[in-house]
């Protein structure tokens, strides 16, 4: 059986040599050959305005019946329609399904495309943001949200972490935006209502800081009793042991009591100040001499790789060194040691402090920052420890715009890693000698 495209060539060339042959006849073949070209051509193009004016009126009268390949592109043409019409009402109904599912989430769902406009939002980003689902299509998110730290964090690139914002429609909401990239080029952002829950955090640091400060006047008190009853000769030596014990806990009550109003008073604090210049160097050598000479401590060594110093609040960042220095001392023997190292570089600078220590488990290393918690809770204890040291090492580097990178693995010590942006980083050059110390 002949196909469309074999009936379609021999069919022209039969009219091609037809008018050959007639040529022939008169003695014109050349003639004969270009007006049955003529013919093909004139007919060929009568059928494709038929199947135009076709196209525009959607009356396909003879085209629908025969053979031809006019007849084939008009079955052709009527299939594709069909399967169009076909998979729009599948693309129309499952459009109406996923709005049906977005509708019911209880979180804002903005979808946006690679220019950071909005394509699509649910009811929800509607009620938390003020999103209009028709009139902000094809605006900038960012002209919805205008919030300097929302357009900070859609420049960065970086959407490895949600940020908080305030609700551009209420003066005390404040929402939890996470953009997730996802299919060609687009993205997602996710809006939370996080107000209520930033209501208990704030109601929980005031807490904290009354009740810390309420226990202070009576353990102050107490331990100026417990000194007085230890400096009396009268006191029976059977005294001696439970005083001692006494006095000891109240000192670490009193340490409790002060690492939480510093932690409170950094939670509630802004950024650090900019105008005081932090010699890194010089803390670094201050905390090692601090503990130089101390029986049953490791060896601690410091490796300042810069000279430049850091834009911040001098007593923090020395808090800071003191917190993780005295954190890798805790779990690394005698024979081990801990290295202090300052370094700078195009992207910033890092104050690491790296131990051979006990190490960590993997699953713990998440949590090393949450307050109170401690992965050897007993030994912890024992050594004065509370498991606030990290977490106040967490909120200052805050202030101070930079992270803490923990890397662990147990029997094989500990890296600690702050990481300054370069905004942070002080031009002017220090005096001391760059080296090991």
């Amino acid at each position: 059986m002949q196909t469309v495209r074999q009936k379609v060539i021999g069919g022209h060339l039969l009219l091609l040599g037809a008018g050959a042959l007639i040529g022939w006849l008169y003695g014109h073949v050349d003639w004969g050959i270009l007006a049955a070209a003529l013919v093909g051509l004139g007919w060929n193009l009568r059928q494709l305005l038929r199947f135009e004016a076709a196209l525009s009126s959607k009356h396909f009268g003879s085209l629908k019946y025969g053979d031809s390949i006019w007849s084939r592109l008009y079955s052709r043409f009527t299939y594709q329609r069909q399967s169009i019409k076909y998979y729009r009402k599948s693309y129309r109904r499952l459009l109406k399904e996923v709005r049906k599912s977005t509708n019911a989430m209880p979180d804002g769902g903005i979808v946006l495309n690679s220019d950071f406009e909005i394509v699509l939002c649910n009811k929800a980003a509607q009620a938390l943001a003020g999103f209009r689902r028709k009139k902000d299509r094809g605006q900038r998110v960012d002209n919805i949200l205008r919030d300097p730290a929302f357009r900070k964090y859609l420049l960065s690139g970086n959407f490895s972490e949600a940020i908080e914002i305030r609700s551009p429609i209420s003066e005390t909401g404040w929402l939890l935006c996470r953009i997730v990239p996802y299919g060609a080029d687009q993205k997602l952002l996710l809006i939370q209502d996080v107000t209520e829950r930033r209501r208990l955090s704030a109601m929980r640091r005031e807490f904290v800081a009354n009740a810390s400060h309420e226990l202070r006047s009576p353990l102050t008190v107490i331990s100026g009793y417990l000194d007085a009853l230890a400096e009396d000769s009268e006191v029976p030596e059977a005294w001696h042991k439970p005083l001692l014990q006494m006095q000891t806990q109240a000192y670490r009550m009193n340490n409790i009591v002060a690492e939480l109003l510093e932690l409170s008073r950094l939670e509630g604090a802004g950024a650090a100040p900019i105008d005081e210049i932090v010699d890194v160097c010089g803390l670094l050598s201050a905390a090692k001499k601090s503990v130089a000479g101390q029986k049953g401590v490791a060896n601690v060594a410091v490796d300042c790789q810069s000279d430049k110093k850091l834009h911040g609040s001098s007593g923090e960042i020395e808090s800071v060194i003191i917190n993780l220095m005295s954190n890798a001392l805790r779990y690394t023997p005698e024979d081990g040691s801990v290295t202090m190292t300052w370094q700078c570089d195009a992207d910033g600078a890092e104050l690491a402090i790296v131990d051979t220590g006990v190490g960590i488990e993997p699953e713990h290393v998440p949590r090393l920052t949450e307050r109170f918690f401690r992965v050897d809770a007993g030994r912890s204890r024992e050594e004065g420890g509370v498991g606030l040291g990290l977490a106040i090492v967490k909120h200052i580097l805050e202030r101070h715009d930079a992270k803490l990178v923990i890397e662990s693995e147990p029997g094989n010590g500990s890296r600690f890693a702050c990481h300054f942006p370069l905004s942070r980083i002080s031009d002017i050059e220090q005096v001391s000698t760059v080296g090991k110390l």
